[in-house]
């Protein structure tokens, strides 16, 4: 069986270069605000997913995972995570996700809302016109109203509706009222 150009088979390190006496973790990283900043439970998951990796991949060996995965729950910091890792292909991020490279803006835009439809100034008039009781004036707004909301896509059709409703229940009343007064 040859030797392999990469190391021991499942060691991690290079032929006739392993530490005795056990794994011992890389030295930390320059000193740098990433390093020295608290590390929570989704980066221990992280680096936790890169030992699976490297241990699945042969590079490291039963008792090297287990050292390591304990140290991991013991990090408290990016640098002591990334010391874990330092020697394997992949690691944790060295920033939060937050200082990640930034997402160009186009793909954080969302589209202009809508422009807001106007609402028809004689279908207001129509609905004020029937609560006063003006009942004639507020069925012919009504009506001249709701022709320029189809026709110019407007809002306000319930206010016209409305006006009509009530204009024409008040024209209804002063109409009955006469024929009572006539008779």
């Amino acid at each position: 069986m040859s030797v392999q150009p990469w190391g021991e088979p499942g060691s991690g390190y290079p032929p006739g270069k392993r530490p005795a006496g056990g794994w011992q973790p890389a030295p930390a990283p320059a000193a740098t605000p990433q390093a020295a900043m608290r590390a929570g439970h989704a980066d221990r998951d992280r680096t936790i997913d890169v030992l699976k990796a490297a241990f699945a991949e042969g590079r490291l060996s039963v008792q090297e995972y287990e050292q390591r995965h304990e140290a991991v729950a013991a990090a408290q910091t990016y640098g002591q995570l990334a010391a874990l890792v330092a020697d394997l292909p992949s690691g944790p991020m060295t920033a939060p996700v937050a200082a990640a490279a930034p997402v160009p803006a186009t793909f954080l835009a969302v589209p202009p809302p809508a422009p807001a439809r106007q609402t028809n100034v004689l279908a207001v008039v129509s609905l004020v016109a029937g609560l006063i009781g003006l009942s004639a004036p507020a069925v012919i707004t009504g009506h001249i109203a709701r022709a320029e909301i189809r026709r110019r896509d407007m809002d306000g059709d319930w206010a016209a509706v409305l006006g009509l409703v009530v204009g024409y229940l008040g024209c209804a009343f002063w109409t009955l009222l006469i024929l009572v007064g006539i008779a």
